[in-house]
């Protein structure tokens, strides 16, 4: 085994997904822990049926949109698969580990192309132990300051769903609630604080959540969303300069995240999608996004527990 893995794992071949993935689950799994994403290429793939079935081939349990604390507005298409974040196409979605920004996030994700988009749209996938093994030398006291103190995300949400902003799904839907009183006890459970506007919106800031993970099968990883939050939690609600701070409420700065941004920006692999593509990624190990993109693009998604 060479000390650094392909990345992604590409498998071709062809016919039934579902049946591939059933009779080769050991070694899917192997293989997923070796170089964190696999991607299969190739397959019979045609619609999000057939997408459905190599999740459920797959034999993990789900982890549910509607039970997420998930910022981006999504449309389930079948009970285990819904879109992507459906933010406007010129949106760049940066680097993230799904969910890390709350305390409920999924293990793996699986992503299926049914439709590639004409130009850009590819999905950014990065190693974030390959990040943090770089960023240990590059920043070693930021390294040191997050893994002790943890970070803290603030987010407004909005009263209704906003399709139109890669943070656009309202508190009602997020925190699975109808009013207010609800809200926060909902929140309160979580550990947030809160700030009620004047427009309905929501102001929320998470309790300090660790930002450096150490994995299963050895090793750590800067699992985090420090990267999305700064560079691209921008809409008519929030501000990317006031959307992460140190665990102890100080915050982290351009100066700060420079490095890892850089780090990560070169250590980048750029997922162009084909039709029938079907990606399954260790949300643990690797982080993703989404490239702009024109003309039509339908990727969808599907989150394992």
């Amino acid at each position: 085994m060479s000390e650094t893995p392909e990345f992604p794992a590409i498998i071709t071949g062809g016919g039934d997904l579902s049946a591939f993935i059933s009779a080769n689950k050991p070694a899917v799994d192997a293989a997923l822990d070796h170089a964190g994403v696999l991607l299969f290429r190739g397959f019979d793939v045609p619609d999000p049926l057939a997408f459905e079935a190599a999740i459920e081939a797959y034999g993990e349990a789900g982890f549910t949109y509607e039970d997420s604390l998930s910022n981006a507005v999504r449309t389930n298409v079948t009970p285990r698969v819904f879109t992507a974040n459906e933010a406007p196409p010129e949106t760049e979605i940066f680097l993230h580990h799904e969910m890390a920004q709350t305390p409920l996030f999924p293990a793996k994700l699986l992503f299926y192309c049914e439709i590639a988009a004409e130009s850009g749209g590819a999905t950014p996938l990065c190693r974030s132990d390959w990040v943090l093994d770089q960023l240990r030398t590059a920043n070693p006291e930021f390294v040191a300051r997050v893994k002790a103190e943890g970070v803290r995300y603030t987010n407004v949400m909005p009263g209704s769903d906003d399709a139109g902003s890669g943070q656009g799904r309202s508190w009602r839907s997020t925190l699975s609630v109808t009013d207010q009183t609800g809200a926060e006890t909902r929140l309160s459970a979580l550990g947030y604080s809160w700030e009620w506007l004047e427009d309905e919106s929501l102001r929320v800031t998470t309790a300090a959540l660790p930002a450096v993970r150490e994995l299963a099968a050895g090793g750590t990883s800067f699992f985090n969303q420090l990267i999305a939050a700064f560079r691209g939690w921008a809409d008519s609600r929030n501000n990317p300069n006031k959307a992460v701070t140190f665990g102890d409420g100080t915050p982290i700065t351009g100066v700060d995240m420079e490095p890892a941004i850089r780090i990560a920006d070169e250590l980048t692999y750029d997922l162009v999608w084909q039709k029938g593509d079907v990606a399954l990624v260790d949300n643990f190990l690797v982080m993703h996004g989404r490239r702009p993109f024109r003309g039509r693009r339908r990727v969808l998604a599907s989150l394992i527990a």
